[in-house]
């Protein structure tokens, strides 16, 4: 079974920078590591919505409009990944949640393309 966990979130004040990461194992139903992990978050009442994906082993990412040039997202091992987070605003507060996808890394940044996900860490972020 699929595990992903993420760490690093907590609160922060606006101009403040958060470092989230990301360790997937227990994939023994696959037969290779992730193809592609992904950042996405979720705020009460809104959409879940796709921050940035990277292609494991090739180092290929896409990014929303809405973080590029304030996130960036890169791969510290062969299953982990990590999301720096600089110039927060108090939009950014959400629950950030990580993903994997094992077949493909599609450039668009969609939930449906992702079957396994972890469990969120929260960052808050304060004017």
């Amino acid at each position: 079974q699929v595990q992903l966990v993420e760490s690093g979130g907590g609160s922060v004040q606006t101009g403040g920078s958060l470092r989230l990461s990301c360790a997937a194992s227990g994939y023994t139903d696959y037969p290779y590591r992730p193809k592609c992990m992904a950042w996405f978050r979720q705020a009460p009442g809104k959409e879940r919505e796709g921050l940035a994906n990277i292609y494991i082993g090739g180092g290929s990412t896409s990014y929303a409009d809405s973080v590029k040039g304030r996130f960036t997202i890169s791969q510290d091992d062969t299953s982990m990944v990590s999301l720096q987070m600089n110039s927060l605003k108090p939009e950014d507060t959400a629950m950030y949640y990580c993903a994997a996808d094992f077949y493909r890394c599609r450039a668009r940044l969609s939930s449906a393309d992702f079957a396994d996900w972890g469990q969120g860490t929260q960052v808050t972020v304060s004017s």
